[in-house]
């Protein structure tokens, strides 16, 4: 019995893997090594093809989740993949570039432990049946987050096509981060505002 039991698990789990959705998501952290393979080179054509890659593992986070819910193969596995793919490959790049020189390390740490301390919020809010939604804030805070670490992975200044200009990409990347610094502050805020505000909520709640 327990032999059988055994295998449906692992029928089930590797199911659960090989759906496309947590393809994508398994995609998106073997992405990882490559995007640093890339960036160790230290050139504008390596930093342009690691920038590449990163863009293309970033567009998937949106991707497995849309096509989770319109193929209904909603997983806990991809409950738990999806956000650590998505912090893997953030955190890695971000620490990667402390090493490099190519971002300040205190600018480094408070955004891996904004997304830690709001990943630890999520969980504890959902192990009591609360349930924190993603805020305006925080899809600005990824959003500018995402294009900002991009620039900075091109951090060479290239040519705009068709025009004599050139864009130091990793000025802008810099401006960027910033900016996802204030929402990445502003938006942790709100979660914390959410979670007690959740919280008061079910306290309440009649039984």
């Amino acid at each position: 019995m327990r032999t059988e039991r055994t295998r449906g698990t692992n029928i089930r789990l590797w199911a659960e893997l090989t759906n496309i959705p947590n393809m994508l998501t398994l995609l998106r952290i073997a992405a990882i090594p490559l995007v640093l393979y890339f960036m160790a080179q230290r050139d504008p054509i390596h930093s342009f093809y690691a920038a590449c890659v990163f863009g293309v593992a970033s567009i998937t986070d949106a991707l497995d989740g849309y096509l989770a819910r319109k193929l209904n193969v909603v997983t806990v596995l991809g409950k738990f993949l999806d956000p650590l793919a998505d912090k893997l490959l953030v955190m890695g790049c971000l620490v990667y570039m402390v090493q490099m020189g190519r971002l300040a390390a205190w600018l480094a740490v408070v955004l891996v432990g904004r997304e830690l301390a709001i990943t630890a919020l999520r969980a504890i809010a959902s192990s009591e049946g609360l349930v924190i939604a993603a805020s305006a804030g925080g899809k600005n805070k990824t959003a500018f987050q995402l294009a900002g670490i991009s620039a900075l992975i091109l951090h060479y200044p290239y040519p705009i096509l068709w025009t004599n200009e050139v864009v130091n990409f990793h000025v802008v990347g810099t401006y960027l981060v910033y900016i996802s610094l204030l929402f990445s502050v502003f938006s942790g805020m709100e979660y914390i505002q959410l979670f007690v505000e959740a919280s008061d909520d079910g306290e309440e709640a009649p039984t």
